[in-house]
């Protein structure tokens, strides 16, 4: 069975309140993008995962995809699986990669098995794995509160918009960047700035991650501002980078840069 997991950005990223678990209170939409890696499994008479694309640094054990399968197989009887998985997605970079995966891994071995977990079963699993990965589950707009899981569907029309989405081959540590956010609530919510016309967002709707990032890598700062040169209607880092995203009514403009950047041109 082959599936291809998508990533998604942040239209605006609020940072509210430290937690008592010392996790934080967030506010923010997710929005999924068409950027997407390829993810393939079959029955096998031992457990394989092999990966192509990206490399993906770390222990395989600790890939999420293999977390995902032994949480499913401790409650239910599925075989052994060959897996591949093909990584376009850039990992690090706030685009959700890594959860993406899991997820539609938990959603296309429920379907392929017949295991026939609702939703909120799928939820509980994919919760475990981290804060963002339950947005997967239903992967639609939604209003992002509390760790990020908790989650209510958010009407936006993006019908006739394109995204460029730039990856600067930068990793921002998620740690770090969260120890240099002094937690405030808004004075306007981002359900309330998104509701007005796209171009008002640009002077409104905040990343909060931006200011310490682009002070330590003011090359990411450079990339938003390009994409307001070249006539983007919204600009933003997504998460805590070090992805950035801008919005474009019609065609995207060729961007081009001297870095190695990686480019993604796609639609909602």
């Amino acid at each position: 069975m082959i599936i291809f997991p998508n990533a998604k950005v942040n239209f605006g990223l609020n940072i509210i309140s430290k937690r008592a678990d010392g996790f934080h209170n967030i506010q923010s939409v997710f929005v999924p993008v068409k950027v997407e890696d390829a993810l393939e499994f079959i029955p096998a008479n031992a457990l394989q995962f092999s990966t192509s694309g990206l490399p993906i640094p770390g222990n395989t054990n600790d890939n999420l995809i293999i977390k995902a399968y032994h949480l499913i197989k401790s409650n239910y009887n599925i075989p052994f699986l060959k897996i591949h998985l093909h990584k376009v997605i850039p990992m690090g970079a706030g685009l959700g990669g890594g959860s993406a995966d899991a997820v539609f891994f938990i959603k296309s071995v429920n379907n392929y098995f017949e295991l026939k977990m609702n939703a909120d079963e799928m939820l509980q699993i994919a919760s475990s794995l981290g804060s963002d990965c339950a947005f997967f589950i239903t992967n639609k707009i939604s209003f992002a509160t509390e760790k990020g899981e908790n989650l209510e569907p958010f009407t936006l029309d993006l019908s006739g918009y394109k995204i460029c989405v730039i990856h600067p081959k930068i990793h921002v540590n998620t740690a770090w960047a969260y120890s240099k956010i002094k937690p405030l609530t808004p004075n306007k919510s981002i359900k309330e700035i998104l509701k007005q016309p796209i171009e008002t967002w640009k002077n409104e709707l905040i990343n909060d991650f931006e200011k310490p990032v682009f002070e330590k890598h003011p090359e990411i700062q450079n990339l938003k501002n390009e994409f307001y040169k070249h006539g983007a209607l919204y600009a933003s880092m997504s998460g805590s980078g070090s992805a950035v995203f801008g919005i474009f009514k019609n065609e995207i403009p060729t961007l081009t840069f001297q870095q190695n950047f990686t480019i993604f041109n796609c639609s909602f």
